[in-house]
């Protein structure tokens, strides 16, 4: 009988501590949420109701003060895709992504390379490439509209040092998007050479003293050793660079506001004039969903064909 009571006692002790032991959990899992909620709350006003709000503006038709006058599903996207004008569009945002991400990383990575040494002075210029991460994106078209200036500009005033006639730099259809791209270009080397430095950093000195012993030049070494290391921080970049540049907005709306002759004008900023300028919320929240698609399906193909060649050791 006590081996029967022993037995009962142990049951309800183990019953008790598991109800306990649930219990806890429950507790635990509610100051988790009750931590997250403040978050959860954020995510859902500012991420995920107004991605619902644009699938559902996207399938309507606006009146010219903005309201919904008439659902018609897909029938925008329809628009969207018949229309020369969008695909113009995105072959300018294309065509701006291959002038800026590819020159940033090389030359950011470039910077980067030749003030990686501990020579005097060498943290001044590591300053000077840094500085542009500070500026906004006001303050930096600011300055490079001046810059541009056709006859008080400091970059025709160079170039009429060697005899080069003016250039018309946002005014020239054929030198807009390159006159945004530069400037694109020198605000995200702050960025890019932080990142980049950071990477040559995690380089272990012992690789350059083997190679050097081994007879290999700083540019074969930098090929074949320090590349293949500083890969997945140039991944990294890479990723982020491709989808900021289909972000710009700030430099184009300031400087040449689309133009001339639509040059300039990459989705983002159409999208701005569609449901902005036009009211026309349905076509602009439908770029949107589009833009956002093809920015998913680039950043799944660069990770599915590019994080090959990463190297992660």
């Amino acid at each position: 009988m006590s081996n029967y009571e022993s037995a009962l006692d142990s049951k309800n002790s183990e019953l008790r501590t598991s109800k306990r032991s649930k219990k806890d959990v429950w507790k635990e899992h509610a100051l988790a949420y009750t931590f997250l909620a403040p978050s959860i709350l954020l995510f859902i006003m500012f991420l995920f109701y107004p991605m619902l709000k644009s699938v559902y503006l996207s399938m309507t038709i606006t009146d010219p003060r903005g309201q919904v006058a008439e659902f018609v599903w897909f029938e925008n996207f329809v628009t969207l895709l018949k229309s020369h004008q969008f695909y113009s569009n995105l072959g300018v945002t294309m065509l701006f992504i291959l002038y800026t991400v590819p020159t940033s990383l090389v030359w950011a990575l470039f910077l980067a390379a030749i003030t990686h040494n501990k020579l005097r002075g060498m943290k001044v210029f590591q300053f000077i490439f840094s500085l542009p991460i500070v500026i906004s994106v006001g303050t930096g078209s600011i300055i490079w509209f001046l810059l541009f200036h056709p006859t008080a500009g400091m970059l025709n005033y160079f170039l009429s040092w060697i005899h080069i006639s003016p250039i018309p730099w946002l005014t020239d259809p054929a030198w807009a998007l390159i006159s945004i791209s530069l400037m694109t270009i020198w605000m995200n080397m702050g960025f890019l050479y932080i990142v980049l430095s950071s990477g040559l950093q995690g380089v272990p000195e012992e690789l350059y003293e083997s190679a050097k012993m081994d007879g290999s030049g700083p540019f074969r070494t930098f090929i074949r050793i320090v590349l293949p290391l500083l890969s997945p921080t140039i991944f990294f970049a890479l990723i982020v660079s491709v989808i900021g540049a289909f972000q710009t907005f700030g430099q184009i709306h300031i400087l040449t506001k689309g133009g001339p002759i639509n040059s300039t004008n990459v989705i983002v900023y159409s999208i701005y004039q569609d449901a902005f300028v036009n009211f026309r919320f349905g076509i602009g929240s439908a770029q949107a969903l589009i833009l956002f698609l093809i920015i998913l399906l680039l950043t799944v193909l660069q990770f599915t064909v590019l994080e090959k060649k990463v190297h992660y050791q």
